[in-house]
């Protein structure tokens, strides 16, 4: 971005302007890749290959891994490792990365998950986090005989299994108490506490989500809110509704948000574009299809109509949580600058996902990541000038 186009920004919705953008990954933890598609995707999803792959990733400027959660084969992923025990397995293995394990309410029982989490966290000394999953795949919940509810009480359901988790991790004498209408605890004394790490009041917790219920509890009771792919005016909507709430909160720590994307960085934009022309032209059909008759019934089942892919094509889809959308694909410089508006509207966090995740992640930290470290000095040296009177 030249100088003049950050000179001519709006005022940042960001107001951790002056921190570095922070970037994760999706650990490959489920087979068939990041996209629904024959295109040769090199990568595993084997424990060998992400451990290689989450060293490479710390190394080359990444501080979170996601781990997906899956108990089914649906939709290209045939096989699945678990991600809590994924998670820590690529924590142990690794020295300052961060691991997010994602979890499903109904699934878990939060005062369990919160006595794992605080091991996981001794273990790693300080890297373990969760993404609450509040669940989207019906088949999943009633293959494993749980109810499956209505997608706002999903979510009323993930908003209590996220306070009883704060709940129990901070709990002084006397131990924790809570009692709602999906759980109950009283008098629960966790020893250990999770470890006491500088600014952190306890294990971060993400949440994701696109309907009116999941940007309540991203204001309200999550640390992080992650946002599937969205282009500009998609993401600044969801940040300034989630800010909304987070303002009329009780909340310790501000609220910070991570927009997935689907990088596809290459030395020229006709070689990107052609990459992504590849990757659709080659989508398994029926299996993209399969999810869009799942994913859209979940988004729809919203009474306004806002749930997670309610209005995505299918070319979006192939991509499974619209990372195409978020435009991160031609030269570095170019990915730069989107990374950089994108960060001037709110984010904290990039997600990122890739076709050739080994290569691609060292692609990513010698030609991306060092343009957006300049970009990103520039905007804050703007956003951080006095105002003249």
């Amino acid at each position: 971005m030249s100088e003049s186009a950050i000179e001519s920004l709006d005022t940042t919705l960001n107001a951790q302007v002056s921190e570095p953008l922070k970037f994760a990954y999706w650990v490959p933890n489920v087979s068939g890749g990041l996209v629904t598609s024959t295109i040769e995707q090199r990568t595993d999803w084997g424990y060998d290959y992400n451990v290689k792959l989450a060293r490479t990733a710390e190394n080359n400027g990444f501080e979170y891994a996601l781990s997906q959660i899956r108990y089914l084969a649906s939709y290209g992923a045939d096989h699945q490792h678990e991600a809590t025990a994924f998670s820590l397995a690529l924590g142990l293995a690794t020295e300052r990365l961060k691991v997010i394990a994602a979890v499903h309410p109904g699934l878990w029982e939060p005062a369990v998950l919160a006595k794992w989490v605080a091991t996981a966290d001794h273990l790693t000394k300080g890297r373990i986090a969760i993404n609450v999953v509040s669940g989207w795949l019906k088949a999943e919940f009633t293959a494993l005989g749980q109810p499956w509810l209505e997608h706002d009480e999903r979510y009323r359901r993930a908003n209590e299994f996220i306070r009883v988790l704060r709940e129990i991790w901070t709990a002084g004498e006397g131990g924790a108490e809570f009692a709602g209408d999906f759980y109950r605890v009283h008098g629960y004394d966790l020893k250990p506490k999770p470890v006491d790490v500088p600014g952190r009041p306890h294990p971060e917790i993400f949440q994701g989500g696109n309907s009116t219920a999941a940007r309540r509890n991203g204001g309200t009771v999550s640390d992080w809110y992650f946002s599937n792919g969205k282009d500009y005016d998609g993401f600044t909507e969801q940040v300034e509704e989630v800010l909304g709430h987070a303002k009329t909160a009780d909340r310790r720590t501000p609220v910070r948000f991570g927009l997935n994307a689907f990088l596809i960085a290459r030395d020229s934009e006709a070689e990107a574009r052609d990459t992504l022309r590849e990757i659709i032209a080659k989508a398994n059909k029926p299996a993209v299809e399969g999810f869009r008759d799942a994913v859209q019934q979940a988004g729809n089942a919203t009474g306004d109509k806002r749930g997670m892919w309610a209005d995505s094509s299918f070319e979006d889809l192939v991509q499974y949580n619209d990372g195409f959308r978020s435009q991160l694909i031609g030269t570095p410089e170019q990915i730069a600058d989107r990374a950089i508006e994108y960060k001037r509207r709110g984010a904290n966090l990039l997600l990122l996902g890739f076709l050739h995740f080994q290569e691609e992640v060292e692609y990513f930290g010698a030609k991306v990541l060092p343009i957006i470290r300049e970009k990103e000095a520039e905007l804050a040296a703007r956003e951080l000038q006095p105002t003249s009177v």
